[in-house]
C-alpha cells in the first residue's frame, strides 16, 4: 500500500501548476489575441495574409490552453489525455474539412 501511496505523490509533485506557469500562459493567449485582432481592424497586410496569421495564432493559442492551462504534456501520466486530444482533434479536423469539402462541392455543382 505504501507503495501506490508514494508513486501517486510522486507523479503529481512534478507537475504541480504554478502562478509563473499560469503568467506565462496568460501572456501568451493575450499576446495571441492581441496581434491578430490589430491585423484585421488596421488592415497592414492582405487578406489571405492576414487570415494566415489569424489560423496559425489561433492555433499556436490552442497549444497554449492545452500546455499552460489543462496542463497537458507528452509525460507518462498525461498520456491518455494527450491520446484523448489528439483523438477529439482528427475528429473535429475530418468534421470541418468535411463539411467545407462538401460546401465548397455544393457550390460547384450549382
Amino acid at each position: 500500500m505504501s507503495d501506490h501511496s508514494s508513486h501517486s505523490h510522486s507523479t503529481t509533485a512534478g507537475h504541480a501548476p504554478t502562478l509563473s506557469g499560469y503568467l506565462t500562459g496568460f501572456v501568451a493567449a493575450l499576446v495571441l489575441t492581441i496581434v491578430p485582432f490589430a491585423l484585421v481592424s488596421l488592415g497592414w497586410f492582405s487578406v489571405p495574409a492576414t487570415l494566415i496569421v489569424v489560423a496559425v495564432a489561433g492555433a499556436i493559442q490552442v497549444v497554449v490552453h492545452l500546455r499552460y492551462f489543462l496542463h497537458l504534456d507528452m509525460s507518462e501520466e498525461q498520456r491518455w489525455n494527450t491520446i484523448s486530444v489528439a483523438f477529439s482533434a482528427v475528429i473535429m479536423f475530418v468534421l470541418v474539412g468535411g463539411t467545407i469539402w462538401l460546401f465548397y462541392s455544393l457550390h460547384y455543382r450549382m
